[in-house]
This record gives structure tokens, C-alpha cells and sequence, in this order.
């Protein structure tokens, strides 16, 4: 059995875009290792939300291992960067989006050498929707495992037809829309990996109401969802890995 290292921003990334592929190795007898670069301190916030002397990066902690026990991942670690937040310009000390990327890549890739880890999964370039700290996933995680030497490497992405046709579902069904600007995710055509985690779902709806604390007014619409309607947004997640395709050429990111 393999090794699966997924690297991911903020707690509850990992449950949204690869929770159901951790889920999937964990049960076909893989070792599964979460990273966190931060703690997701700037996260949602609102107020009366924490007990006294609690931060908003304590409880998110407690609540990424809780999601990480549903979806079996066997080590959790965080790279103990902050939460940049969505601004760009944003330069404040030891923010994920300042790292320098070698040092940030240095600590990494000293997990997958230490656990041997057979695949890596990190963002696309543009860190699926512009989020500074995806992008720097995408950076620090593909320079880790040239350091460490892990040749697979998968790109989690959004399949860019697929949300939209999503967006059409909630229509019809919550009477609402969701806007996604022509960059949001991947065109269909330039992935190159689909994986079937539709026997999973629940697994990451129950992954993603273990992170209570981000259940915003929004994220109900989702978490909510009819269990059918669920697995259909949330039972494929695409990757593309350099040097595959054209085209959906894997299934699996552990075979």
C-alpha cells in the first residue's frame, strides 16, 4: 500500500476539494497524511463564535482533526504559517502568501521524505479561484516534491463546466445562483484525472459540518443539499497532473 500526502491552505480546503479521495485511500488500505499550511486564523468570525482566551485558529485546529478522523487521514500536521486572507496585497508577518517558498518547500518536503509518500496533491497555478494562499500551495507543494523527489504530484482543481452546470442544479432547487467568472476552475479539456468518490459523499458532508465553525449562512445551501443532490456536486474531484492527457487519462490517484 502507498502513501497519500494532500497539502492544502486552511482546514476545510481539504475537505471541499479532496475529501473524498482521502477517504477513498484511506479505505482501500493507503496511508493518508493531511498538511495544513495555517490554521485558517481569518476565517469566518462572527461574534459570540468563541469562548474566552479561545482564537479562531485554536478552534479551527480542533476542528480540522475532527474532520481529518472522518475522513481517515492517519497523520495531521500544520506548517504553522498564518492565514493570509483573499487580499493580495497583503504583507503582514508570517502569512503563507509571504513564505519564502524554498524554506516554506524545505519543511514539506522533510514530511514526504519522511513518509515516503508516493503522491502529493497541491492546487492548480491559480489556486482553483485566486486565493494568494492556493496559489502558494501550488508553489511550496510542486517544489517540495522536487526536493523530496515524489513524482506523482496531482493539481486539485474544479472542473469549470461541471460548476456550472451545478449552479443550474441549486437554481432549481434553492432558487438562488452562484457567480463564477471565466477563470473559476478548469476548463473540462485541460484535466487530466476524474475520480469517482461518489461512495463517499457523506463521509465529506460530515467532514464539512465538523468544521462548525465556518458554517456560514452561504455554506448551508450546500451542507444541506438532498443527499442525491449532493453526491452530485460533490462526487467527482478533478486533478490535472503534468504530463498526462490530453484529456481524463486517470481515475485513481493511487494506482
Amino acid at each position: 500500500m502507498g502513501t497519500l500526502v494532500s497539502f492544502h491552505a486552511h482546514p476545510n480546503d481539504d475537505t471541499t476539494t479532496c475529501g473524498g479521495v482521502l477517504r477513498k485511500a484511506h479505505e482501500d488500505g493507503h496511508r493518508v497524511v493531511l498538511v495544513l499550511a495555517t490554521r485558517g486564523e481569518l476565517g469566518y468570525n462572527p461574534d459570540g463564535l468563541l469562548a474566552e482566551g479561545e482564537t479562531l485558529g485554536d478552534r479551527r485546529a480542533v476542528e480540522a482533526r475532527a474532520a481529518a478522523d472522518v475522513l481517515g487521514v492517519d497523520r495531521l500536521e500544520f506548517l504553522g504559517y498564518t492565514d493570509s486572507g483573499m487580499t493580495a496585497a497583503a504583507d503582514g508577518a508570517g502569512t503563507f502568501q509571504t513564505a519564502d517558498v524554498e524554506e516554506a518547500a524545505r519543511k514539506l518536503a522533510a514530511i514526504l521524505r519522511e513518509e515516503r509518500a508516493d503522491v502529493l496533491t497541491v492546487y492548480d497555478e491559480k489556486g482553483t479561484y485566486g486565493d494568494p494562499d492556493h496559489i502558494q500551495v501550488h508553489r511550496v507543494g510542486t517544489r517540495a516534491a522536487e526536493l523530496a523527489g515524489t513524482a506523482k504530484v496531482f493539481q486539485s482543481t474544479i472542473n469549470r463546466e461541471h460548476i456550472k452546470a451545478n449552479q443550474r442544479v441549486l437554481a432549481e432547487q434553492a432558487g438562488v445562483d452562484l457567480p463564477a467568472g471565466p477563470d473559476f476552475g478548469t476548463p473540462e479539456a485541460e484535466l487530466t484525472c476524474r475520480v469517482d468518490v461518489s461512495a463517499y459523499t457523506e463521509y465529506k458532508r460530515k467532514a464539512l459540518l465538523a468544521h462548525a465553525s465556518q458554517i456560514t449562512p452561504q455554506s448551508t445551501l450546500f451542507t444541506d443539499l438532498p443527499e442525491d443532490t449532493f453526491r452530485t456536486m460533490f462526487g467527482t474531484e478533478w486533478f490535472i497532473r503534468a504530463g498526462q492527457g490530453p484529456g481524463i487519462t486517470e481515475t485513481d490517484l493511487m494506482a
